[in-house]
C-alpha cells in the first residue's frame, strides 16, 4: 500500500514562500506522475505541478515562474516550494502520484495541507 504524507504547510503573508514536501513510502522514480494539486473552497480540485515520466513538467499557468516543483529520490520525496504567494493560492495542497498499466490507472493521494495566504 503506497503512502504519501504531505508536510509544510502553514499562514505566511502576501509576498512570502513556504515549501510543501510529501514524503512516499516507495521511490519517488517508480511513479508514472508525481506531483500537487490544491482545492480551495467551494472550487474544484486542480492541478499545481506535476513530474511526469519521460515528459516535460507541468505547472499551473497562475503559478508558473512562482513555483518549483523537484524531488528527491534519497529522501523518496517531492517537494514545491512557493516563491511570491498570492491570497488566491490559499487552498488544501495535495500529494498525487499513479502509476500506469495495461488499461487502467492507479491513483494514490495524500491527506493534504492547509496553505494559507493573508492580504
Amino acid at each position: 500500500q503506497v503512502q504519501l504524507v504531505e508536510s509544510g504547510g502553514g499562514l505566511v503573508q502576501t509576498g512570502g514562500s513556504l515549501s510543501l514536501s510529501c514524503a512516499a513510502s516507495r521511490s519517488v522514480f517508480s511513479f508514472d506522475g508525481i506531483g500537487w494539486y490544491r482545492q480551495a473552497p467551494g472550487k474544484q480540485r486542480e492541478l499545481v505541478a506535476e513530474l511526469r515520466s519521460g515528459e516535460p513538467t507541468a505547472y499551473a499557468d497562475s503559478v508558473k515562474g512562482r513555483f518549483t516543483i523537484s524531488r528527491d529520490n534519497a529522501k523518496n520525496t517531492v517537494d514545491l516550494q512557493m516563491n511570491s504567494l498570492k491570497p488566491e493560492d490559499t487552498a488544501v495542497y495535495y500529494c498525487n502520484a499513479y502509476s500506469l498499466g495495461l488499461g487502467y490507472e492507479r491513483d494514490y493521494w495524500g491527506q493534504g495541507t492547509q496553505v494559507t495566504v493573508s492580504s
